[in-house]
């Protein structure tokens, strides 16, 4: 039987896994990986001004995430840079500010390790409830803005032809990113968290014959990632978050193999044999 701590890092990043698989197919469909990143590099500036102003650590990364999510559209109206440009604006000096601000206050000890990497071994009963709590409200709010936001993904001035305010869609769509940024952070830190979000919504491409589907499965293998990386990291005394990411790789790998490709087919041919 596992031990509490043990326990507690399977449900955690299972918890995690749920929320990221939908959330990343997105990021996958409309080719926001390093949207992403910014958002994630932006999460050790929260973790510097958490300390730095004495307020919760997971508040003030979702209050940095989502002003940085705010100030690329600002930019994209007012700049004359392209969107990975002001991306790569944003997410370099965000890291750089939040590093910054750390060795201005030497009397804080902070493991930048684990910011960095994660640190899931040390989630409490407390971190558990908010990844939970926090991912169904990501989930129950995904799920009413699915229609615009995929219309959006696909055709956005189509969408806004039909009245599905796309724009309002993508705000929200960023401020939920935000949210899964600051609940994720402890489980791989803040290098890793666009990998659980695009590897295995792009394992899960490969086999999805719907958008649905595509959510279902990504959080699926996103599950199976986190339990195989946890599992390894403790035969190998591997670090924890690196494991998880690690698992998910190889399970894309997986969905590249011939057999994976034979399997596709073979369900294709069964699905258009029902259908006639």
């Amino acid at each position: 039987m596992l031990d509490g701590f043990l326990a507690r890092a399977f449900v955690a990043a299972i918890g995690v896994a749920l929320v990221a698989g939908p959330l990343g197919c997105f990021i996958v469909w409309r080719r926001l990986a390093y949207f992403g990143d910014t958002l994630s590099h932006a999460a050790l500036l929260g973790v510097a001004l958490a300390f730095l102003l004495e307020v919760n650590v997971t508040l003030a990364v979702f209050a940095v995430a989502a002003f940085v999510s705010l100030a690329l559209l600002w930019l994209q109206r007012r700049a004359s840079l392209s969107s990975d440009s002001l991306l790569g604006l944003l997410s370099h000096s965000a890291l750089a500010i939040g590093l910054v601000v750390i060795a201005f206050m030497p009397w804080v000890r902070v493991d930048l390790m684990g910011l960095l990497f994660g640190d899931i071994l040390a989630v409490s009963r407390t971190d558990i409830a908010l990844i939970y709590g926090g991912g169904a409200l990501v989930l129950a709010v995904l799920a009413t803005i699915w229609r615009p936001l995929f219309a959006a993904t696909v055709n956005a001035d189509l969408a806004a032809a039909e009245g599905m305010r796309p724009e309002l869609a993508n705000l929200i769509f960023m401020v939920l990113m935000a949210v899964v940024i600051a609940i994720a952070m402890k489980i791989v830190g803040v290098l890793l968290i666009t990998a659980l979000l695009i590897i295995p919504a792009a394992a899960a491409r490969r086999f999805s014959v719907s958008p649905e589907g595509m959510a279902a499965l990504a959080a699926i293998i996103g599950v199976l990632a986190a339990i195989g990386g946890l599992l390894g990291s403790l035969q190998w005394d591997t670090p924890s978050g690196p494991s998880i990411v690690v698992a998910a790789l190889l399970l894309f790998l997986i969905s590249l193999s011939p057999l994976a490709g034979w399997a596709m087919a073979l369900r294709n041919r069964t699905l258009g044999g029902a259908r006639s």
